[in-house]
């Protein structure tokens, strides 16, 4: 039988191009970040950028922590690989990134609707698991996601956390 004609097979697939959106969105912003791809600032000027929004301590280090995780975390997402991991970074860059933007609102050209979409996203393939279409599709966190997803969602949150304290 087909995975198409199973029952959850719409349920699936749209879990993979959630996956791959939001690996899309954060894996290209990474590269923008760090390494200036696609138009994209580059570490001075994001550095610049962070410290307006109220980092002051180790910059070069929180650009490199942010642009490799965003790229590593979706690399896994398109894969489907350690799924629970990348989401829950994902989550966390989220969280921090809308803590950031707070105080821009929540629309128009310094707020923060695009970041709590993506970490919506984040959240829901931390709760859904990955979907059938992903290298994780055989483990216990596709099979029962929720505990995974709560153990996820204290990693995220206390990694933005940590970020907001330490940077």
């Amino acid at each position: 039988m087909s995975r198409w004609s199973d029952e959850n097979g719409g349920l699936d697939f749209g879990l993979l191009l959630l996956r791959l959106m939001l690996a899309v969105a954060m894996g290209a912003h990474g590269l923008m970040q760090v390494f200036g791809l696609f138009g994209g600032p580059g570490m001075a000027a994001f550095g610049t950028l962070l410290h307006g929004y109220g980092y002051s301590r180790n910059l070069e280090f929180l650009i490199w922590l942010t642009g490799i995780t965003e790229v590593a975390a979706s690399v896994l997402l398109v894969i489907g690989l350690f799924t629970p991991l990348a989401a829950a970074a994902l989550l966390g860059v989220g969280i921090s990134a809308v803590r950031a933007k707070w105080t821009g609102g929540f629309a128009g050209g310094a707020g923060f609707e695009l970041e709590i979409t993506l970490a919506a996203i984040a959240l829901t393939l931390l709760l859904t698991g990955p979907g059938w279409y992903a290298l994780d599709r055989h483990t216990a966190w596709r099979r029962k996601p929720l505990g995974f997803a709560i153990g996820g969602i204290i990693v995220a949150v206390g990694g933005a956390v940590a970020v907001g304290s330490l940077f």
